[in-house]
């Protein structure tokens, strides 16, 4: 039998789904809602994440922690860099959905992936960077070793940037991830498509499931329950607006949630500028141990 000629294929839409905990499940709630193009043209179902969703990605993001924030920075680095290498090898099929999600041309699309791609392997090259440029030695007066370290926060809710949906959210993820937190991440409600396809691309990488994990949805929705979640220990606000981030602020002050703000160079045009240090160190605690250095000999000259 021959094959079917182009003209009497059936067309083999993509189904998007969650990614949580390393799977891929449809939304409990079983919903969907539709995303379309800039023109307003049909382009796929996503899933309508419900609160139980969020619940569950913070209980596979809090499963994962430990074992991620105890790899050595440098193996979180080489993790990091194989994402990167995968999303270069699907590069085409990114550029496709972002240039179908901002209403770009097929060139600024590619800039855009380009960008990501690149933001990315510059979060990998951070790992073992960082604890350099923000911990040390601290001089005291005393017969003390007084030594600052930088330790991951936890699990942090991440909303990602609604109207940037590759370029922003690469910004918002990696730099959570570089320094050993977990990450419950909130798509952009409008453009939702790139992350879940994002979600595809860490699951064939090094990334242990769990460490993170991408809803879709409503994002008022979604984000209501993990700002008051007490198993949450951070919130990143840039997707959220003026008025549900204050909401949000307010309901995560119930567990001392570290909070990261909506920046304001959080905007599309801004996201290509040099990224600077400061996503990698929101989401920082500092640990400061001392120690006695004792004394050596009858002149008591310490070491």
């Amino acid at each position: 039998m021959s094959e079917k000629s182009d003209e009497q294929r059936l067309s083999v839409f993509k189904t998007y789904k969650l990614y949580v905990g390393g799977k891929f499940p449809r939304s409990e709630s079983g919903r969907v809602y539709e995303v379309t193009d800039s023109k307003g043209n049909w382009l796929a179902n996503a899933p309508l994440s419900s609160r139980k969703d969020a619940r569950d990605a913070v209980v596979a993001a809090r499963k994962a922690f430990g074992g991620w924030a105890g790899n050595t920075a440098y193996l979180r680095g080489q993790i990091l860099y194989r994402v990167a290498e995968m999303l270069e090898g699907r590069r085409e099929q990114f550029v496709r959905e972002v240039a179908d999600a901002e209403g770009l041309s097929k060139s600024k699309a590619a800039a855009q992936v380009d960008a990501a791609i690149d933001r990315w392997v510059w979060y990998a090259g951070w790992t073992d960077k960082i604890s350099q440029v923000v911990g040390g030695g601290n001089p005291v007066a005393g017969p003390f070793f007084n030594l600052s370290t930088p330790e991951p926060t936890g699990v942090v809710a991440v909303l990602a940037p609604q109207d940037s949906s590759f370029l922003g959210l690469v910004s918002v993820i990696a730099p959570v991830i570089a320094t050993g937190n977990t990450a419950v991440v909130v798509a952009s409600e409008k453009s939702p498509l790139p992350a879940l396809s994002l979600g595809e691309v860490l699951a064939t990488s090094d990334l242990p499931g769990g460490v993170v994990n991408i809803l879709s949805g409503r994002t008022a929705e979604i984000a209501t329950p993990l700002a008051a979640h007490q198993d949450v220990n951070a919130i990143d606000l840039t997707g959220a607006d003026e008025v549900l981030a204050k909401e949000l602020e307010i309901a995560a002050a119930d567990n001392l949630k570290r909070v990261l703000r909506p920046q304001p160079v959080d905007n599309p045009v801004d996201w290509p500028a040099a990224p600077g240090t400061h996503r990698l160190t929101a989401f920082l605690e500092t640990k400061t141990v001392w120690h006695p250095t004792g004394s050596l000999g009858a002149s008591g000259s310490s070491y």
